[in-house]
């Protein structure tokens, strides 16, 4: 509810009040949303900014991600689910390394905590295919492809409020078109999320979280 109106004067004239209060913030709303989508601006690139709240940030070698102004000179219109073969640290590792040559975006752990590698406006090398990088983002999953015990709960609904605030940012469809494993990536040799991934329960926790 709006500061500086009184009771008596939402008895009164609440209604138009509160209409037109919500009308501008929608409209201030969507002008955010443009100018984040205009091209040749520089976004915000504050030291330890995150795109994701309550995300850790964990800078990425610059060597494992190429800068970019997205979605102004590429358009974010995939989300592609990964799981690193290791753990959480493992992954920590690699993308701070400059020879591995690859890094997602985001990094969620077994108990649900979110990291950040790289920031969304930028292009990650994680996918193998250069023109998938370009359009999309990329989260890693701790735990194994062949050990279903590790997708935990946490690990699911962390996930799945990350899916749905990209999809949300980008206007991404949430479906298997544009949510999709690593193994789909064309080119790729990778076998990640694996079986065990249980994509039905997933978008549906994305469904619920958009």
């Amino acid at each position: 509810m709006a500061r500086g109106i009184s009771r008596r004067g939402l008895l009164i004239g609440g209604g138009a009040a509160v209409a037109a209060g919500a009308a501008g913030y929608a409209a201030q709303d969507e002008l955010t949303r443009w100018w984040w989508r205009l091209p040749g601006v520089e976004k915000p690139r504050t030291d330890g900014a995150v795109d994701h709240p309550g995300a850790e940030w964990i800078a990425a070698s610059s060597a494992n991600w190429r800068r970019a102004d997205r979605p102004g000179d590429y358009a974010v219109d995939r989300v592609v689910v990964h799981v690193v073969e290791g753990s959480f640290a493992d992954a920590r590792t690699v993308f701070r390394d400059p020879v591995h040559r690859a890094a997602a975006h985001y990094v969620v752990r077994e108990d649900g905590r979110v990291a950040q590698f790289v920031r969304e406006l930028d292009v990650a090398f994680h996918s193998g295919n250069r023109r998938f990088n370009e359009r999309s983002i990329g989260i890693e999953h701790e735990g194994f492809v062949d050990r279903p015990a590790g997708f935990t709960d946490a690990l699911y609904a962390a996930s799945a409020r990350l899916t749905a605030g990209i999809c949300a940012r980008y206007r991404i469809p949430v479906d298997r078109g544009h949510i999709v494993g690593h193994v789909e990536v064309p080119g790729t040799d990778h076998t990640d999320p694996g079986p065990h991934w249980d994509w039905e329960r997933y978008l549906r926790l994305v469904r619920a979280a958009a």
